[in-house]
């Protein structure tokens, strides 16, 4: 480490990423997926020697995950915590037990309470026929507090077009991209999280960025004001990054000190940043898989109520629907409101 001491600490980058309270942990999908077929997945000659149910190996360039046909993560219940999917390249189709479905891609952000309990799908359909079919994206799991975790579920879209993106030219003519998802830059603020967020709250000061950096191009990151906010920089693409001088070579995530500015240069190739920031819940965290609770009397009661109820039930006719090819982006949201896009 450099004399200085914005960088406080730098843990390399698995998978899934290590995240700070109040995020749970981020998950980068980065498949390159071929062609698709007429089941809007990869041919079927691809499969063999796959761990069909289970690929998370990465054979040529990609993974099934949990899907059989098509990639992805059929049905599975989720219970006291969001999820903040933010595509980068790409589509899913998302299907719930409230009824709600919808098909997103690159720039949309899916946004989901789960709750007292929530069941869905995200499937990642192949579109194109005669290209390839690349997929990127993030999924962030952020936590909520005791008070909140049995609310009822909510299913939110915010769509590219109303997600802020700030640019910044420095004195060399190079350009620093930030994409607001959450929180405040300047004068521009992302779109309303749902109600019931803990990044909803107007003390948490939780940000959710993106950035986008020239090669060579230097940006400081604005201070938050406050030394109890937590803030990480996950540094995943580029050949480097200096964050107040200390240059960094490695891909990592960054956790660096949020009540000063950081001056932030990137090295020879263009860089991509993530940031994660917010006011710590502070309150006791247990994990079951896809319940995250306060106690282990409370995971417990979480797999009772599951196995009980299903969450609502699934209304879908299979495990892992997708949607037909030439649907356009869409979101048919439980109260039977419905928005279309263009692809």
């Amino acid at each position: 480490m450099s004399e200085n001491d914005t960088i406080l600490e730098a843990r390399p980058l698995g998978f899934p990423w290590e995240t700070a309270d109040p995020f749970l942990f981020c998950v980068h999908h980065d498949d390159a997926y071929p062609a698709g077929n007429d089941e809007l997945g990869p041919p079927k000659e691809a499969l063999r020697g796959r761990s069909i149910g289970q690929d998370f190996t990465k054979k040529d360039g990609w993974r099934m995950y949990h899907g059989e046909v098509v990639p992805g993560f059929p049905q599975h219940p989720h219970r006291g915590f969001e999820t903040v999917t933010i595509m980068r390249s790409g589509y899913v189709d998302h299907s719930d037990s409230l009824g709600a479905a919808a098909r997103f891609g690159p720039g949309d952000v899916q946004w989901l309470t789960a709750g007292e309990g929530i069941v869905h799908c995200e499937m990642f359909p192949l579109l194109e026929r005669d290209k390839p079919n690349p997929l990127e994206l993030f999924q962030i799991w952020l936590n909520l507090p005791k008070e909140d975790k049995l609310v009822a579920p909510h299913f939110a879209m915010l769509w590219s077009r109303d997600i802020p993106r700030v640019s910044f030219t420095d004195d060399g003519g190079r350009r620093t991209e930030v994409t607001v998802v959450a929180g405040r830059l300047e004068d521009r603020r992302g779109p309303p999280p749902p109600p019931r967020s803990w990044a909803a709250r107007p003390d948490t000061d939780v940000a959710i960025w993106t950035i986008k950096m020239d090669a060579n191009a230097s940006w400081t990151l604005p201070p938050s004001g406050d030394p109890a906010i937590t803030r990480t920089v996950y540094f995943f693409r580029g050949s480097s990054l200096a964050v107040d001088g200390e240059v960094v070579r490695e891909h990592a995530a960054l956790v660096v000190r949020s009540d000063r500015a950081a001056k932030l240069e990137a090295g020879d190739e263009p860089v991509d940043l993530l940031v994660l920031q917010g006011r710590p819940i502070g309150q006791p965290v247990a994990q079951y898989g896809p319940f995250v609770m306060n106690t282990r009397a409370e995971i417990q009661q979480a797999i009772a109520d599951y196995q009980r109820t299903r969450f609502g039930g699934w209304p879908w006719p299979s495990d892992a629907p997708v949607h037909g090819r030439d649907e356009s982006r869409f979101a048919k949201h439980a109260d039977g409101r419905v928005e279309r896009l263009d692809r």
